[in-house]
């Protein structure tokens, strides 16, 4: 491939077996139908040469938030600028008053360059999960009726209106919430993902809350492969550990616009690298 023979385009259905194909080589687990999830609830642009996928950057956009996600440079093209024109081209396309992204350590200097600052580190979870005991009768299912009071909360939570993506956990996974006087007060899902199942996200007034939670959607899945990515001041990663999830990696989280932590509740667990 030659840079001087690359085009970019609008993210469509079309792109996503080449992108798919970029994010194998790379041994990303993300599966066709993961990063069909991703396109349906954001936008995105392409680099093409000669009609052949060669890079890709997306924007997930979540009210007045926008999640950059999905960046790839295909191995023949780095080293160019390309990614940065990518991500530059993606975010042009979001009209939001923040963006958020995960970062490589290697890509801390180019995101600090763009006005991106560093919020938190976040360490990946994962393995074929021990099987968790289970027991909280205030815990049980969601289902969609439910809706607007997980949104509400993950608002409070992340500033980020993710009714969307609270919708498709409902109806491709599950959430478990735990209520007071028939009044949600904490949730957290579970959904298919890459080789296995992603839990998250987990919105909790603390961590033991956020812990019952986890059990709840772990409990039907003893040995299932689980992935879980948790901020690393989330009291999480110690517990984790002992559930046969290993830490494999990670990243840093950044934005544009760092808000202060206000409410109780918080994040304990993604929804995803890509959705924050």
């Amino acid at each position: 491939m030659s840079e001087t023979t690359l085009t970019f385009a609008p993210f469509g259905p079309s792109h996503l077996p080449g992108a798919l194909a970029l994010s194998q080589a790379e041994h990303w687990p993300h599966r066709a139908e993961d990063w069909a999830m991703v396109l349906s609830l954001g936008r995105g642009v392409v680099a093409l040469d000669q009609g052949r996928v060669a890079g890709t950057a997306l924007v997930t956009r979540f009210g007045e938030v926008g999640l950059v996600n999905m960046i790839i440079v295909g191995a023949a093209l780095r080293g160019r600028g390309l990614g940065r024109r990518l991500v530059e081209a993606a975010m042009a396309r979001a009209d939001v008053t923040e963006f958020r992204l995960i970062a490589t350590p290697a890509g801390l200097p180019l995101y600090r360059n763009m006005g991106f600052h560093e919020t938190g580190e976040i360490v990946q979870h994962q393995g074929f999960a021990a099987p968790v005991p289970f027991e909280a009768p205030d815990v049980s299912g969601a289902a969609l009726p439910d809706l607007a009071a997980l949104a509400a909360l993950d608002l409070r939570a992340t500033g980020m209106d993710r009714a969307r993506l609270i919708d498709h956990i409902l109806r491709q996974g599950r959430i478990a919430v735990r209520r007071q006087d028939s009044r949600i007060t904490a949730w957290a899902g579970l959904r298919p993902f890459g080789r296995g199942l992603v839990a998250g996200p987990v919105i909790a007034p603390d961590a033991d809350s956020a812990r019952t939670l986890l059990c709840r959607v772990m409990a039907d899945h003893p040995g299932a492969f689980l992935r879980v990515d948790t901020q690393a001041d989330s009291g999480l990663p110690p517990w984790l550990e002992t559930l046969n999830l290993t830490r494999v990696g990670g990243g840093i989280a950044m934005s544009t616009a760092p808000r202060p932590r206000t409410d109780p509740l918080r994040s304990f667990a993604l929804a995803a690298q890509a959705f924050g």
